[in-house]
């Protein structure tokens, strides 16, 4: 990995960290590196309180955010979408129609907290679409903890 692929790896990773801290403040519970049924993977997925959906989207450089053409593909599968991104990245692409700012919300986080500057707007999944996904977001947060205790259940129930 290059030095340059090291800092991104390691800024993401910070944006995440800050991200789930801000969630766990408010409640909301979420894990990282989520597969969707459409074949993409949610930087983060979680749910809130009351049972909603959230993902959020992590960019770390202008150029990644410019190039996300595949976003679109998460809204079907949240209640709330998120951008996060760490402070100092330039967010006024944000702003612009292609990526749908009444659509989208965006944190700033760094590894010790974050904020939301843009509140995300709830688009209501349908209920048992909702139901389908937590309940696929349960069983891979239990898998993780499952393995994680014991490494030798891995070869087990792969299919998050």
């Amino acid at each position: 990995m290059t030095d340059s692929a090291l800092a991104q790896a390691e800024t993401a990773a910070s944006v995440s960290r800050g991200i789930a801290r801000l969630f766990a403040r408010n409640d909301i519970w979420c894990i990282p590196e989520m597969p969707l049924r459409n074949g993409r993977r949610a930087d983060l997925m979680g749910v809130d309180p009351k049972g909603r959906i959230i993902i959020v989207e992590i960019k770390v450089q202008r150029g990644d955010l410019l190039g996300d053409g595949k976003w679109p593909d998460y809204l079907d599968f949240c209640d709330r979408f998120y951008w996060g991104l760490p402070p100092g990245l330039d967010r006024s692409p944000l702003e612009g129609p292609d990526y749908r700012p009444g659509c989208c919300g965006i944190i700033v986080a760094d590894g010790y907290d974050g904020e939301i500057l843009r509140p995300a707007p709830l688009h209501p999944l349908a209920a048992a679409r909702r139901k389908v996904e937590v309940e696929r977001l349960a069983r891979a947060a239990l898998r993780r903890m499952t393995v994680a205790i014991d490494p030798h259940c891995a070869p087990w129930g792969t299919a998050e």
